[in-house]
């Protein structure tokens, strides 16, 4: 989450945030059960 927010300060387009947070935290932790709980509900700007 630290990674989205972060993410999002830098691009206000949250889905951008998420997806950037999401390959960032797959580089480092692999298995999904890491990373694909995170998903964006709503509208994405």
């Amino acid at each position: 989450m630290t990674d989205f927010y972060r993410n999002l300060q830098q691009n206000p387009d949250k889905a951008v945030a998420l997806r950037k947070a999401m390959l960032n935290i797959m580089k480092t932790h692999p298995e999904p059960d890491n990373w694909a709980a995170f998903t964006l509900i709503g509208e994405a700007k």
